[in-house]
């Protein structure tokens, strides 16, 4: 336990014990094509993101999902489809869509950190050359270049790439 009471220990939550298993499917008797899916561990994060995704989906008629304790990480899920498919096919539909996203969204990421790395790279060298200063702090490829008239490059113009921060304390060291 940890120094709350009732607060189970925040680590030993998202672990799983010897033999058990991350998912359970359980088909609903009442329900044609309707299942529900406990997911251990996870919760609203993954839960929210499953339930989008999988009523994005046209065979997918009734998506949701519930934590049903606050202090436990787990999520129960619920699927109903029509004909064309089932709520296992549907689930597997939508994770492998959300890694797809998720790996697309990481690339672009990738490229934008590199565009703002070369774009600091030019205008270091060309206020480096014309007036004798190059990186001013720590920030992606060395530090924060100074732009046009001494001003340093701020990627997002949001004040938050000024000159004279420490090397490593940057907003924008990745």
């Amino acid at each position: 336990m940890s120094g709350r009471i009732n607060q189970p220990n925040r680590v030993e939550t998202w672990l799983l014990q010897e033999g058990e298993k991350p998912l359970t499917i359980t088909e609903d008797a009442k329900l044609a094509n309707a299942a529900t899916i406990e997911l251990k561990p996870a919760d609203h994060t993954l839960g929210n993101m499953l339930r989008a995704q999988l009523l994005l989906d046209p065979t997918v008629l009734f998506a949701g999902y519930k934590l049903p304790h606050p202090l436990e990480n787990i999520i129960s899920l619920k699927i109903q489809t029509d004909e064309r498919s089932n709520p296992a096919d549907a689930l597997k539909r939508a994770c492998t869509l959300l890694i797809q996203q998720t790996v697309a969204v990481k690339q672009q990421f990738a490229d934008q950190a590199r565009n703002v790395q070369i774009m600091g790279a030019d205008l270091g060298a060309g206020a480096g050359a014309a007036a004798g200063a190059g990186a001013l702090g720590g920030g992606i490829g060395g530090g924060i270049a100074a732009g046009p008239q001494g001003q340093a490059y701020d990627p997002y113009a949001d004040g938050l790439g000024q000159p004279g921060t420490q090397a490593g304390a940057d907003v924008y060291d990745f």
